[in-house]
């Protein structure tokens, strides 16, 4: 898998997209998109729009092909993929906050959860119209402000991440609990469920 990695790398911007849409369709590289679109930008600032933009689309493709999978597999696909306590948890968490659970860690790059976010919606049924649009709105935001980072910062893009995290966190803290007072109160109002 290190070589496979390694000759994306070589392929700059067009091993960018292939990555992100392995990462986003659940092969498991954390953390390794954020990296080599930050690495691109800062060794060549001129492919940084490029790179996010690579990035963006593989991601959406990715979490497209995750959700019809789940879409497909329905309820019975997510029982089998969701059975550990860990993940039964963040499925109840879905259940309650709807996309904002796809949103929030599909933002930040920080390593959070969010395959299983993505089976959720798939298999409970939301329209896949809504769910492309919460990644879009969450990666575009995401991938091209790394890559602003990265032309800016270059290799100290990195350390000014972890030495950011903290407000990184408490951003993501009260974003989704703002989303998610606004869920509730949209769904008290018009009495339907908090999920899309």
């Amino acid at each position: 898998m290190q070589r496979f990695v390694e000759l994306l790398i070589s392929w700059g911007p067009l091993g960018i997209f292939a990555l992100a849409i392995l990462d986003s369709a659940g092969v498991p590289l954390p953390a390794a998109v954020d990296a080599l679109v930050i690495a691109t930008a800062a060794v060549s600032p001129g492919q940084a729009l490029l790179a996010a933009s690579a990035a963006v689309l593989g991601s959406a493709i990715g979490c497209m092909f995750l959700f019809f999978l789940a879409r497909r597999g329905g309820q019975a696909y997510l029982d089998r993929a969701t059975t550990s306590g860990r993940a039964a948890k963040f499925r109840e968490w879905f259940q309650t906050y709807g996309l904002i659970t796809v949103f929030i860690p599909g933002l930040l790059p920080i390593p959070l959860p969010l395959k299983v976010f993505v089976l959720s919606a798939g298999a409970l049924g939301v329209k896949p119209q809504h769910f492309l649009a919460v990644v879009l709105a969450a990666r575009v935001p995401r991938y091209f402000g790394l890559a602003l980072l990265g032309a800016h910062l270059g290799y100290n893009t990195v350390p000014w991440l972890k030495d950011n995290v903290a407000y990184l966190l408490l951003f993501a803290a009260v974003l989704g609990i703002a989303l998610g007072y606004a869920v509730k109160l949209r769904a008290r109002e018009s009495g339907s469920p908090t999920h899309p």
